[in-house]
C-alpha cells in the first residue's frame, strides 16, 4: 500500500480524526501484543524496527549494522518475515535462486550483503540462522513482534517524516502509541535531516540517538546528473526517492509512485516504457523495486537502478553501543528472555 499523505501532516486532518477510534483499537491490540514475553533465542538478537508504517530506512540500516558486527568479528545473519513472499520458511535466502515472490523484496537485497533467513515463525528462523553459523541475529522489522526476545532494539526514524500526525493506523502512521512502544526501545537511529529530526530527542528521553544519511551509489549518481529521468518507486514513501534524485542533480521530468511491495504487472511496465519514450527520459528506480521486477526487468530497456546505503555520522559510537549491549547479554547481565 501507499501511505496516505494525511498521515504525515503535523496536525491530524478531519479524516484522521474520523478514523481515530479505529486507530485507538488497532494501537491497543498491538501494544498488548508487544507486552508478551518472547522465546529465548539461541544467540543474541539485534532488532531493527520502527514505530510507524512506511519506509524509514530499516533495510539499509540492517545492512549497516551487520557490517559493524562483522567488523567486530561477529557472524551476523539477518532474520526477516519475508513480507510479500509466499514462502513461510524457515529458509535461507538464495539470491540466485529465489525471487521477490518467494521471499520478499527486502530479503533479496539484504542477502547480497549478509546471509538472510526468512521465517514467519521467528524462533524457528532464529534456530536455523544459528545452525547456519550465526553468532548474532539481526532481526529486520521486529519491534512489534514479541515472539523472540531481543538483546538490543533500535528504532529507526525518518528524520523528515518523524511520527507523522501522532495517531495509530489507519488514522496515522504509528503502529502503536508512542508511550506503549518506548519501553521496548534501547536506542534511536534517525535517518536523514528534516523538520521532524529536532522532535526525536523529546520522544527518546534518556535513550541514545544515532544519526546518519542514506547515501546513493556515487558512480550511478554521477551518471544521473543532468539526465532527464522518469522515476518510479513502490516503497513506503516514494517521494523520498524522487527527492533524492533531484538532490543528486537528475532532471526528474516524471514521477510514477506505486504501493509498497506491490508486484509489477506487464501493463505497468508497458505504460512506464511508453511514458518514458514520450518524455524522452530514462527510467530509474530503487534497488527494492528492481528486486520485484526480477526477470521482467528486460521489459524496461535502459533502466537504471540507484542503490542507497546507510552511513552513520558516528560509526564508532554506534558500534560501541551495539557491542556493549551484546556483551551485557553474553555476560548474563541482560537476559534477552
Amino acid at each position: 500500500m501507499r501511505t496516505p499523505a494525511f498521515w504525515w501532516r503535523p496536525r491530524p486532518s478531519l479524516l484522521a480524526r474520523l478514523l481515530q477510534p479505529i486507530g485507538y483499537i488497532y494501537g491497543a491490540i498491538t501494544a498488548h501484543r508487544m507486552g508478551r514475553p518472547g522465546a529465548h533465542p539461541p544467540c543474541p538478537v539485534v532488532c531493527i524496527g520502527n514505530l510507524t508504517a512506511g519506509g524509514a530506512g530499516k533495510t539499509p540500516v540492517a545492512i549497516a549494522v551487520a557490517d559493524l558486527l562483522r567488523a567486530h568479528q561477529e557472524t551476523p545473519h539477518v532474520l526477516s518475515r519475508g513480507y510479500g513472499g509466499h514462502l513461510a520458511g524457515p529458509v535461507v535466502v538464495a539470491p540466485d535462486r529465489h525471487q521477490a515472490a518467494d521471499v520478499g523484496d527486502e530479503p533479496l537485497i539484504i542477502a547480497r550483503h549478509v546471509p538472510v533467513v526468512v521465517s514467519r515463525d521467528r524462533p524457528a528462523g532464529a534456530r536455523l540462522a544459528k545452525a547456519e553459523g550465526a553468532s548474532v541475529i539481526v532481526m529486520d522489522d521486529g519491534l512489534q513482534n514479541p515472539s523472540l526476545a531481543k538483546s538490543v532494539t533500535f528504532a529507526v526514524v525518518d528524520g523528515a517524516a518523524g511520527f507523522g500526525n501522532g495517531l495509530c493506523v489507519p488514522a496515522g502512521p504509528l503502529r502503536a502509541p508512542l508511550t506503549a512502544q518506548l519501553p521496548h526501545i534501547d536506542a534511536f537511529i534517525a535517518v536523514g535531516q528534516g523538520p521532524a529530526h529536532a522532535a526525536i530527542p523529546n520522544i527518546a528521553g534518556h535513550r541514545p540517538i544515532f544519526t546518519g544519511d542514506l547515501i546513493p551509489d556515487t558512480e550511478i549518481a554521477a551518471g544521473l546528473r543532468g539526465t532527464r529521468v522518469l522515476a518510479f518507486a513502490g516503497i513506503g514513501r516514494p517521494e523520498k526517492f524522487f527527492a533524492t534524485l533531484r538532490h543528486i542533480g537528475a532532471e526528474v521530468v516524471g514521477e510514477a509512485p506505486f504501493g509498497d511491495h506491490r508486484p509489477y504487472r506487464p501493463a505497468d511496465l508497458q505504460a512506464l516504457a511508453a511514458r518514458a519514450a514520450a518524455l524522452d527520459a530514462r527510467l530509474v528506480t530503487t534497488e527494492k523495486d528492481a528486486a520485484r521486477l526480477g526477470g521482467d526487468i528486460h521489459r524496461l530497456p535502459g533502466l537504471l537502478v540507484l542503490p542507497v546505503r546507510f552511513r552513520p555520522d558516528d560509526a564508532t559510537g554506534l558500534a560501541a553501543f551495539l557491542m556493549g549491549s551484546l556483551r551485557k547479554t553474553k555476560n548474563g547481565s541482560k537476559d534477552p528472555a
